[in-house]
Parts: C-alpha cells; structure tokens; sequence
C-alpha cells in the first residue's frame, strides 16, 4: 500500500481573496519603486531568506487563523511566515496608499516594507488579512529595501499583543521570525548605519486599509477607483450598513470617527503613546496599527513623544493624539466629499469624534478612579487637579494609578489620618524622592480630601473601589527599557525573554507576584539609553 501524502495545516486554510479579485491591480508585473497609478494593489512576491526561524508566535492568534500549536512549530510554518513559501490560497501584495505625514502630503507611500498574504475565513467565519511585515521590496519600497530588523519586529510583536491584552484596538501579531540575513540600519538616521539581524512578523487584522488608501486616489482625482475601494470597505467591513451610497457614506465615516474616538480614548488611559500618526497609519477600522516609535509614558508628561523625528515640533505628543486624530479624520472626510457631496452633513459625522471621545474620557477617568458616575458639578475639576498634580514631581503614570487604589480612602476620618502612612502606597510611583517637598503634599493632600468626598458620597466601599480600579489601569505595561533588554539578547541568540514577556502581557492586570520585577519605575540607566527613551521611525 502506498503511504498517503502528509496533509499541510497550513495548506488546508480557507483564503478568500476578495481585495485582489474585486479592486483593480497594477497592471506593471515587474517589481520595482514607481508610482502606480489606478490600482490599489501591486502583485508581488516575499523576499526569500536563508535560514527562517519561528523564534515566537501567538498562541491566540494562530487559533483565531485556524492553527494549532504543532502547527506553530513547524519548519513549514516558518518558511510560510518568513516568506518563502506560499500555501495553498494565498495571493500575495502591497496596497497602494499616501498620507499626510507630520500635517504635510507625502503622496504615494504604500505597503513599503509589508506584503499581505491574503484573507483567511475562520470556522467562525471570520476575516483575517495576514501580512508580513519585513518581507522584501515592493513598489513602494522608495529608496528602501523592504526589510526589517530584529529589533523593531521584537517590538512590533510584543506591542500588538500587549495592547490586544490591555484591552485597546489593534491589530494582533501571529509570528517572530528571524531570516538568517544581515539587515543595514541607520538605527536615528545619523550616517552611522551598521548590519543588524533581519525578521519578519506576521501580522493579522480583519483589514490593513487605512484613511491613506482613499487619499491617494481622491488626491489623484481617480475617483472611479476611490468609489470601488470605498464600496468594497462598506460592503465587506461594514455590512451592517447597507448597499454603499452618498448617504451611507456619511454614516460609515460616522462609525470611523466613533471607533477612532473609543481607540485614543482606550490609548490615554494606558498612557500609549503612538509617536507617528501619520494618515497612513490611521486604521479604518479604529485599530491601533503600525507599531514604530511608540512609548508608554513612564514620568508623566503630556508633552512627550517617543519619535526622535518629531521631537522639535512634538505633534505626536501625548496630549496631542486626539486632536491629531481629529485632524486625520478631516483629511479622511476631504478624501471621500467627493462621493458625498455635502460638507455639512460629513461635518456633522465629523463632530461625533469630539462628542463620542469626550464622553468616553469622562467615563473612562471615572472607572481609573473608580467611581460610580461622572459628576459634572465636580469631576472636571477633579480630573484637572489630578493632572495638574501628576505633572507637578516625575511620577510615574502606571504606577501611580495602580497604586491609588491601595490608598485607604472612602471614610470620613481621613483628616485625622497620619500623612505618610496615607500616601505611602503612592511612593513606588515617585521617581525623584526629593521632589516630594512640602508644597507637593500639601497639593497631593488636598487633591486625595477632593476625591475622598466623592468616594463618601457615592459610598463606595474600599474594596471595590480597588476591585474597579484594577480592572482598568494595568499593573503591567511594555516599557521600552524591558522591550530592550528582550531585544539585546535576541540579538545574541537568547529569545527567553520574548517569551516571558509575551506570558507576562497576556495578563496585565493580574498581580502576578512572581513577575513583579516588571512592575517597576524605568530604571537610571534606561532615562538616555537609545531604544529606552526616544526612538525613531526605523524602530
């Protein structure tokens, strides 16, 4: 009898490859940077590597493509997702896109450095576009080659599923693989570039289309080709809608508004920094997408940003994300008025931004304190002096909210409190002891007396105030000083790290006492280091 041939995993996934069957292709077969015209994709194949390795992968993630563990650990699924092989189904391209980068029109920018695989329907039925990240040249390449290295695909991986696990928008990521191949990065663009390790990421989300990929065709004036693309998002990301027309349209930005709302909303609490909100890397379905010189905010500083590039101007400063995404929004309503029509009505959608994040940064400054409801009369102010404190020592963010809730508050006796047992749960937060001068306190004191009245008159026991407070301000985030240390050594071979913080991430509000190392201020030398503090946009 002869042996039946073994049955590939990765060749029994469903693919339906809806983007390349139903919007136009690229009709240039050869695959170089140019401008493409016409097309909202470009055919083209990964880069082949010489030594692909799975060096981590996502559990969750595989389940959700349909892939089990073995599957994971597989050679096969290492070729796959470095890019040397395509199973059975996959189409594999760039999308075209442009955008406005740092509030100036850069043109054609498009899929530079990432290829997509294709849709996989799941046996829930759902979609989920692959795309490698990392994976060779494409035609939007530019002056680049269309390959990443370790260590900003450490970091992409390990930052997509941390905020996947801290409950905000993203997009997810399956797979770290390194390629065997040197990689030559000018890490900050100062003339002193150096060969580093090439990886790939695959990441996965229902759609990788951005506010770019309609502003490229709006801007050209290719407007049949921005109403199929438009069609195409409607019908397949936004069914619930109905067929696409000059009305739908405004309601489908509507709910683009509300989602990027509910996401920067979702971003502020956590204290993410995204650094580089570029209109290309503006989700159409409200994710965050595009991981490069992010930061969580460690001291808390409304003005700081993680990108070395915009550090004069600061315009992707933390204060600054929602009106910067307010801003992208305009762009996205200026790029799709032409199959409108109307101004007012894709201002009013427009306005649902501003309404929808202002609601919702209410609601979600109450649930970090842990109240009942949001009290006009008293919780601005309340907010306001809050932030106004946090500001006034280097305190760091995570920490001082996680740790407020172990503050013994809620009970009329506080004014007979002994102060440094009162605020001593908050002193992990504190990076500068002798910062904590009398002035301080006396300002700390007299916030904690404002919020513990609050506290009395909602008659929110000690208990659940913490119970609340932990739910949603993480005891642990992906601070670029531990992404770093995970990066030097997977740089030497040592990937153990990865895969401590991944389980450590997967968990971000549960104690953990055995990983509590993490749950700690930056350390000294992390303040300057290179990768810890400020990044640019090749990290």
């Amino acid at each position: 009898m002869n042996a039946q041939p073994k049955i590939n995993p990765l060749d029994q996934l469903t693919f339906d490859n809806r983007f390349v069957s139903e919007l136009p292709a690229d009709q240039e077969t050869r695959n170089y940077p140019r401008q493409v015209l016409g097309a909202c994709y470009s055919h083209v194949l990964p880069t082949k590597v010489t030594k692909p390795v799975t060096v981590a992968h996502a559990k969750e993630v595989a389940a959700l493509v349909g892939l089990s563990e073995s599957d994971c650990q597989t050679d096969d699924f290492s070729q796959v997702f470095a890019g040397n092989r395509l199973a059975v189904g996959m189409e594999s391209f760039a999308m075209c896109y442009g955008g406005h980068q740092f509030g100036h029109w850069a043109g054609q920018l498009g899929d530079g450095r990432a290829i997509n695989l294709g849709d996989v329907i799941n046996r829930q039925g759902q979609r989920w576009a692959l795309q490698l990240k990392g994976a060779g040249l494409t035609p939007y390449s530019r002056m680049a080659d269309g390959l990443a290295v370790l260590r900003s695909s450490v970091r992409e991986f390990l930052c997509s599923e941390a905020m996947f696990h801290l409950g905000v928008p993203t997009t997810r990521a399956l797979s770290l693989v390194t390629t065997g191949e040197q990689v030559v990065r000018d890490m900050f663009y100062n003339g002193n570039p150096k060969a580093e390790p090439g990886a790939v990421v695959c990441r996965v989300a229902p759609s990788f289309i951005r506010f770019g990929s309609f502003q490229i065709h709006a801007a050209r004036g290719d407007l049949d080709v921005l109403k199929k693309l438009a069609d195409y998002t409607i019908n397949t990301h936004f069914p619930h809608l109905g067929k696409p027309s000059p009305d739908v349209y405004v309601t489908w930005f509507e709910e683009v508004c509300r989602t990027t709302a509910e996401m920067i909303v979702h971003w502020q609490r956590v204290g993410f920094v995204h650094g580089v909100m570029n209109t290309d890397n503006m989700s159409i379905l409200g994710l965050t997408i595009d991981y490069g010189p992010y930061g969580w905010l460690e001291n808390y500083d409304p003005d700081w940003t993680p990108n070395t590039t915009d550090k004069a101007e600061r315009r992707y400063r933390f204060s600054n994300q929602p009106a910067c995404a307010f801003w992208n929004l305009g762009q996205l309503a200026n790029a799709i008025y032409p199959l409108v029509g109307q101004v007012e009505s894709l201002q009013q959608a427009l306005n649902v931004f501003t309404q929808v994040f202002g609601e919702q940064w209410q609601l979600m400054m109450c649930k970090k304190l842990g109240l009942s409801r949001f009290d006009s009369d008293q919780d601005d102010a309340l907010f306001a002096e809050l932030l106004a404190v946090l500001q006034m020592v280097e305190t760091d963010m995570t920490l001082f909210f996680r740790q407020l809730a172990e503050v013994d508050l809620g009970k009329d006796t506080l004014e007979n409190s002994n102060i440094e047992e009162l605020i001593a749960p908050l002193t992990e937060a504190y990076y500068l002891p002798e910062q904590l001068t009398p002035e301080y306190i006396s300002c700390l004191l007299a916030w904690l007396k404002r919020y513990n009245q609050h506290l009395i008159q909602d008659g929110i026991p000690h208990e659940i105030r913490r119970e609340r407070m932990n739910r949603v301000n993480p005891k642990y985030v992906l601070r670029n000083y531990m992404a770093q240390i995970a990066i030097d050594k997977a740089e030497q071979g040592d990937f153990a790290l990865i895969a401590e913080l991944l389980e450590l991430l997967r968990h971000p509000y549960d104690e953990q006492p055995e990983k509590a190392q993490y749950a700690a201020k930056r350390p000294d030398w992390a303040r300057q280091r290179a990768g810890c503090s400020m990044l640019s946009c090749s990290s």
